[in-house]
């Protein structure tokens, strides 16, 4: 389908009442009325695919307990991970901290400039935009799902939102709205968190309050359109799968077994209690029985249920059926692991865990 052309997104006129509504209703936030580019990058690094309201205690956690760059550049990844616990997507903090070491390694201090921040672990074009224009006003203009959301619907934009030519579009629309903004004297910072304040708290996905947005006047979508929460279009969702996953609780002189996973995977340096995904024709006993032997190179006796926990992720989700088990022969081995523990119950806080052994945890301490 044929989209409208707009030659720019939005007037310098209509940039300043942007300004001024994000002047009045910005919310308060921990990482805001700061110019410390750590801060600001551990801010955006939490916030994406987090929201606001589960980032905020994340934040001052992680600053407490890694009040530098340097701080967080010397801690063990371990505690890092521990720290992190229950935020998810575990790679953000892995990349955190090679990135901390490499920034303090070369002894340059923080990089300022939007491509010297490319260069970093875990740092794309939208958070290398942010934080260049945060903590050090280069004018990068931001292009996260808040501001397409807002500028699909000022340009009334009717194509997929991720094809990429509307991609490169809504890239171009944002430049020239940075530039609008440059022109009228904001700070390349303000214009970038107005534009991303404005979709998450007034252009939203399910609910555009057009009455009080500062860009009503501007917006193509809400000229031509009786609903312009249908953009913008988005692919039709895959169907998510499901998978059954098992592990084994196996005891010895009163400490448990733990493992921890390898550190280039999902969950990477995150403990568990091993096992792992189902195949097609097995029993979850059989499934458990080859996991085992294929991760620590032991055999098994396979007991009874202890729980099963459903648990989503992004794009799948699972139940982890977790089972008493005792060791029979072997010795152990890491072979599909980084690392095994034997601990005692009262150690496993020590230790960062995915969200549903935890709930596993939670229910072997109960039942002991």
């Amino acid at each position: 389908m044929k989209s409208e052309s707009h030659p720019s997104a939005l007037s310098s006129a209509a940039v300043r009442k942007l300004s001024k509504w994000y002047d009045q209703n910005q919310r308060k936030l921990p990482w805001r009325n700061t110019r410390n580019p750590y801060r600001i990058w551990i801010s955006e690094i939490l916030l994406q695919q987090t929201q606001v309201e589960t980032v905020r205690p994340y934040f001052l956690r992680f600053i407490k307990a890694f009040p530098t760059l340097a701080s967080l550049a010397a801690a063990p990844l371990d505690k890092v991970l521990k720290v992190w616990e229950g935020c998810g997507y575990y790679a953000r903090a892995r990349n955190l901290h090679r990135a901390a070491k490499q920034i303090v390694g070369e002894g340059k201090g923080f990089p300022r400039r939007y491509y010297d921040l490319m260069k970093l672990p875990g740092i794309g074009r939208y958070t290398a935009a942010a934080i260049s224009s945060i903590a050090f006003q280069e004018p990068v203009a931001v292009l996260d799902g808040n501001v397409e959301r807002v500028l699909a619907r000022v340009l009334c934009e009717r194509r997929v939102v991720k094809n990429t030519l509307v991609q490169k579009r809504l890239q171009r629309a944002a430049d020239k709205v940075m530039q609008a903004a440059v022109a009228a004297q904001i700070k390349p910072g303000d214009l970038n968190q107005a534009l991303m304040e404005l979709g998450a708290i007034v252009c939203t996905p399910r609910r555009a309050d057009c009455a009080v947005c500062p860009l009503k006047n501007s917006c193509a979508a809400r000229r031509k359109l009786a609903d312009v929460t249908i953009l913008p279009r988005k692919t039709p969702a895959k169907e998510i799968p499901h998978y059954q996953v098992t592990a084994a609780i196996l005891r010895k002189n009163g400490c448990l077994l733990i493992t921890q996973r390898p550190h280039d995977g999902m969950l990477g340096g995150l403990w568990e209690f091993p096992g792992g995904k189902q195949h097609k024709g097995e029993t979850l006993a059989e499934c458990l029985l080859r996991e085992i032997r294929e991760e620590l190179g032991i055999e098994i006796e396979v007991g009874e249920l202890l729980t099963s926990v459903n648990h989503a992720y992004s794009h799948f989700k699972i139940t982890l059926h977790a089972f008493f088990c005792k060791p029979k022969r072997g010795r152990l081995q890491r072979i599909g692991v980084a690392d095994f523990h034997w601990v005692k119950p009262a150690e496993l806080n020590r230790f960062a865990f995915p969200k549903a052994d935890r709930v596993i945890i939670q229910r072997l301490l109960h039942t002991r």
